[in-house]
């Protein structure tokens, strides 16, 4: 099998994010190493790189990037002026970034969260949000984010309380408001993991007590139980008809009145949870060969 060179894409740093949970990163590495790929983890942002120089460049963790987010739009437009393979594609990473994609999935028929957009340098109204919603609580956080940056539940009363704070944010970047899903709380969010566009392997995450955000490193807890075939059918549809083409998507959702409906779809930089099931390294890298085969066979 022919050698390859890997780039590894990560960030300056990984902060907190691995808290809580094995580092995913570093058993990519040592499994694709082991694999007989010269592999090296390479800054997204580091000017000096030769993207050119690889076979494939993984998107795997730059976590900083909604931080950066302008500076990641350039480096993710040089990235299609090189030789070198994107995995994710960069268009798919580019349409990604931004929650507006959730307007193309309601397009495709697919259950999603309701949003209520705020666009930057608008005014929160948060009566006109909690009319709109029909809820009594919301969450509301940037269009582009992640790790729960920014990110707000509030009740009517703590809503203007931080009203000051949101405009001053909206000043910046847009944001979105959505109810506040106490099923989150009470039967956790699944998410959903596909490789090369096939199903791998579930995990349900749950938050800790008197807290909402499920992520591991802030305090949630992971659990892996057989996902119910009528979820996981819905997660399979979304990936297949958005992800296909991907080497990795996550499909993260809460049941409600007994169908999934869409909190996010991962397809930049997720965790993979890749420890929670002894198959899925190996179809990860299967998924990897296949697709950078099919890309070698369109370039002839």
């Amino acid at each position: 099998m022919q050698t390859l060179q890997i780039a590894l894409v990560t960030c300056v740093s990984l902060g907190n994010y691995t808290a809580n949970a094995d580092s995913e990163d570093d058993r990519l590495f040592r499994f694709l190493k082991d694999k007989g790929h010269q592999v090296s983890f390479q800054i997204w942002e580091d000017e000096r790189v030769d993207w050119s120089a690889f076979d494939v460049a993984i998107v795997k963790s730059p976590w900083d990037y909604f931080d950066k987010i302008e500076a990641f739009y350039i480096w993710l437009h040089k990235m299609e002026q090189q030789r070198c393979q994107v995995l994710n594609p960069v268009k798919t990473i580019r349409w990604n970034a931004d929650k507006i994609y959730f307007r193309d999935l309601e397009k495709q028929g697919v259950s999603v969260v309701p949003s209520y957009w705020l666009e930057q340098g608008s005014e929160f109204n948060a009566a006109a949000i909690f009319e709109e919603l029909g809820t009594p609580k919301i969450i509301v956080k940037p269009r582009v984010s992640g790790g729960s940056k920014n990110t707000f539940a509030l009740n009517k009363t703590e809503a203007a309380s931080e009203t000051a704070k949101i405009n001053e944010l909206l000043q910046k970047e847009g944001f979105l408001a959505q109810p506040f899903l106490e099923e989150i709380k009470t039967k956790g969010e699944w998410s959903f993991l596909f490789f090369g566009g096939k199903y791998s392997h579930a995990v349900l995450k749950t938050a800790k007590p008197g807290d909402f955000r499920v992520q591991h490193f802030l305090g949630g807890s992971v659990h892996t139980p057989e996902p119910p075939a009528h979820l996981l059918a819905t997660a399979e549809d979304i990936a297949l008809k958005f992800a296909s083409d991907c080497l990795y998507a996550r499909v993260d959702g809460v049941e409600i009145n007994g169908r999934l409906v869409l909190m996010e779809l991962e397809l930049i930089e997720p965790f993979l949870f890749l420890s929670t099931n002894t198959e899925a390294i190996e179809r990860y890298y299967a998924a990897m060969l296949d697709l950078l085969a099919v890309q070698e066979v369109l370039s002839r």
